[in-house]
């Protein structure tokens, strides 16, 4: 071969070598963008998850000062608001979540019994925030779950699933609902 022939011939293989990398570079800032996303996404529920975990104390003092006798109710709510905080991932925060909704749903039930206390403007607009902060969080857990969904599509599908085993690009879990969620609620008049 000639030596023009065989400069060619490198030079096309540099080439060749130089847009194989440049696609892997691609890749793989394309999945830690994706994985910061996933991150972003949870960071935000952790945020609405904390800002419904402050209003709740505003709220149990404001039933407390009608229902003093409801010490289990208070006690359950408090309780579940901690394991809550203790949280580290999702399917933990779920089932945390799930036992604070309920236990939520019991002080609401009491306040139902106080004709007062529902007419309280503090009450009411205490009431109001945690209708607004549960409408967050739900808009968050899909944001985030959509998120994992793009996320794990991406480490899944060829060629990025080659690198995204090999600098360790594992799946991020989705925020399910706890067994709780599952069942109907149940009303009482």
């Amino acid at each position: 071969m000639s030596k023009p022939g065989c400069l060619i011939t490198v030079l096309a293989l540099l080439a060749v070598l130089a847009v194989a990398g440049l696609s892997l570079m691609g890749l793989y800032n394309n999945l830690v963008t994706q994985n910061e996303q996933v991150t972003n996404a949870w960071a935000q529920i952790q945020n609405v998850l904390q800002r419904r975990a402050d209003l709740i104390p505003n709220l149990v003092e404001t039933v407390k000062g009608y229902a003093t006798h409801e010490k289990d109710v208070f006690k359950s709510v408090a309780d579940a608001r901690s394991k809550l905080a203790g949280t580290t991932g999702p399917r933990e925060a779920a089932a945390a979540n799930a036992e604070l909704s309920s236990a939520l749903g019991r002080l609401l039930a009491i306040a139902e019994n106080y004709p007062n206390l529902k007419a309280n403007e503090n009450f009411i607009r205490l009431q109001d925030e945690l209708a607004g902060t549960e409408n967050r969080i739900t808009v968050e857990r899909m944001r985030y779950n959509e998120a994992v969904r793009a996320y794990n599509t991406a480490i899944k599908r060829f060629p990025a699933n080659f690198i995204s085993r090999f600098f360790g690009f594992n799946p991020r879990e989705y925020f399910e609902a706890g067994p709780v969620a599952q069942e109907a609620p149940k009303v009482k008049f």
